[in-house]
């Protein structure tokens, strides 16, 4: 199971770097949440799937273009963390590197919540998981 949760997350990474919306949320559950509570940005607060499209539509509407690259996928049980860089690229040339942890629950083959952490300790150690 833990390989298909994987997947699920790969997925949603590429679904992002391609603006696709549909595809992002093809395998979200109907209660899905996106918890960027500990973001220090301006999307700090936790989303419901219709807040996140907002979010996201306001996003993209400052930048030229964004995308994330996910390092790696550490796999624990239900739980996927991807720790990642995102890069994005305003309209006037300007470009800016953020880096953060998300880890994602899965269950049944759906996301149920994706959850932001500025460090992988910072999530590891919310998780009870050590390096």
């Amino acid at each position: 199971m833990s390989q298909q949760n994987v997947e699920i997350v790969k997925a949603w990474y590429d679904a992002w770097n391609r603006e696709d919306w549909d595809a992002m949320v093809k395998d979200v559950a109907p209660g899905f949440v996106a918890d960027f509570s500990r973001s220090v940005g301006p999307w700090r607060g936790v989303f419901g799937l219709n807040q996140l499209r907002r979010a996201t539509q306001e996003f993209r509407e400052i930048w030229e273009s964004d995308w994330v690259e996910p390092h790696e996928f550490i796999e624990a049980g239900d739980l996927v963390v991807v720790p990642s860089t995102g890069h994005v690229r305003g309209r006037g040339g300007i470009e800016a590197v953020v880096r953060g942890v998300y880890v994602w629950t899965i269950r049944n083959g759906a996301i149920e919540r994706m959850v932001m952490y500025q460090s992988r300790q910072d999530a590891l150690e919310a998780l009870g998981l050590s390096e």
